[in-house]
């Protein structure tokens, strides 16, 4: 039962047609504060959703403030992982709710966030380990955000370390994994060759242009990636239904750059 169950909620948080995702994480509000985009819950979520995302992430104080009473349906994944940039080590992710809590709460899936190549990567990685065989026992979707950073990482997107980030998601049994983009489709290529589960693309800091977004987003669905999880670039575009659009055109639709970005214009 719980595979059938699992088998459901991944296609709450994924395109079932395409087997691809736009998820956006809507969980800076612990790291960062309230930034813009993000001051109010129901229109944030409620843009993406019109726009055609699969999924947000949240952490649990906000789901009822960004749940949808009217409008479009999506999917809702809960984060377990926080940490502040408030503290003298941001890098260390502690477990803030469990897998237990999440579907009290509603959630279709659950996710992690792991860095590696620091001095608390062995607690990080016992708390994969747990959160993993908790969201099997459940039968829900374990998304896991994985980044080499800390005091060993000279270059946090070096395809090498990025490739060795995919497949410890993998191996440590997580649904899809989220890692930051190498930069040029044949490296990306590697990093998805080298894992046996969907592998999404993180958004990075705000960038310059729509072009910059959409080309790393098309780079990656070139490469074999499974589609987005891009937060700032999303939920703080002046237009974030569209930009979703735009999106959704080159992951779901293999649209190009230039096509996508008449969805902008």
């Amino acid at each position: 039962m719980t595979i059938l169950g699992k088998r459901i909620r991944m296609e709450r948080i994924i395109n079932r047609n395409t087997g691809r995702t736009i998820i956006v994480p809507m969980d800076h509000g612990i790291s960062v504060g309230p930034i813009d985009g993000l001051k109010n819950m129901k229109s944030a979520v409620q843009n993406v959703a019109n726009g055609g995302a699969n999924a947000v992430v949240t952490h649990k104080g906000v789901v009822a403030q960004g749940h949808r009473g009217h409008g479009n349906d999506i999917g809702l994944i809960i984060h377990l992982s926080a940490s502040t940039n408030l503290s003298v080590y941001p890098h260390s992710k502690t477990l803030v709710s469990s897998v237990e809590e999440a579907i009290k709460l509603g959630a279709d899936a659950v996710s992690i966030h792991v860095n590696l190549g620091n001095g608390e990567e062995g607690k990080m990685l016992n708390d994969f380990g747990k959160v993993s065989y908790d969201a099997r026992t459940w039968g829900i979707p374990l998304l896991a955000m994985i980044y080499p950073r800390g005091e060993k990482i000279t270059n946090e997107y070096d395809p090498e370390a990025i490739k060795h980030a995919a497949r410890v998601g993998n191996e440590m049994g997580a649904d899809i994994v989220k890692v930051s983009y190498t930069g040029s489709v044949d490296t990306f290529r590697e990093v998805v060759a080298g894992c046996t589960i969907p592998v999404v693309i993180a958004g990075g800091e705000k960038m310059e242009s729509d072009r910059q977004i959409l080309e790393m987003v098309k780079g990656a669905i070139e490469a074999g990636g499974a589609g987005v999880s891009i937060g700032r670039n999303v939920f703080q575009h002046k237009d974030p239904k569209r930009m979703v659009q735009a999106i959704s055109a080159i992951v779901n639709d293999n649209k190009s750059v230039e096509d996508a970005l008449k969805t902008l214009a």
